[in-house]
């Protein structure tokens, strides 16, 4: 595993905290945020609680990000998301275009700790499986911090709940604070 920098450590903090908020707004627990080279932050997203299945909040994201920009700027992007990226998401990140994966919770570690919820029917894929098999790198850091995740497990965040209707879970081009 490569070494995560000072940035990737700043910007998982903030996709773990923008989590907690999904989680404090009742929905799922997830978030990521598509953040280019000089850190600009190009797209942030939770996901998305509605009948869409595949609102989850790295594909959220990229779609905003690849709205926007093109495949070479976002070759220098990196995906920082407070989960594993699953298979489909894996998809998204390598068909986007995006370069680069930091997140804080394993797949497996995901699957420990909510079982066989049905609201998390978790596909057991690691994201570096489906980027070894493009046809270009994508770099991959994770898993990082998984205690500070197994800490929030103990106090309910990873727990799913009845979702709540809402369409707007995502920003484009922002920075939140």
């Amino acid at each position: 595993m490569t070494t995560p920098t000072a940035q990737d450590q700043v910007f998982l903090t903030r996709v773990l905290a923008l989590a907690q908020r999904s989680r404090n707004e009742g929905h799922h627990p997830f978030a990521a945020m598509v953040v280019k080279a000089d850190g600009a932050v190009i797209a942030e997203a939770m996901n998305a609680s509605s009948r869409d299945r595949t609102a989850h909040a790295e594909m959220n994201a990229l779609r905003l990000a690849s709205r926007r920009h093109g495949p070479a700027e976002l070759a220098g992007a990196t995906l920082y998301a407070s989960a594993e990226p699953c298979a489909m998401c894996a998809g998204g990140t390598y068909w986007s275009g995006v370069g680069r994966v930091v997140y804080a919770l394993s797949e497996a570690s995901l699957l420990a700790m909510t079982g066989s919820d049905p609201e998390n029917p978790t596909l057991s894929l690691p994201c570096r499986d489906v980027f070894a098999r493009g046809q270009r790198p994508t770099e991959v850091i994770g898993p990082l911090r998984e205690d500070e995740a197994r800490a929030k497990r103990d106090s309910g965040t990873w727990l799913f709940q009845r979702r709540r209707p809402c369409f707007s879970l995502y920003r484009l081009g922002c920075a939140t604070s």
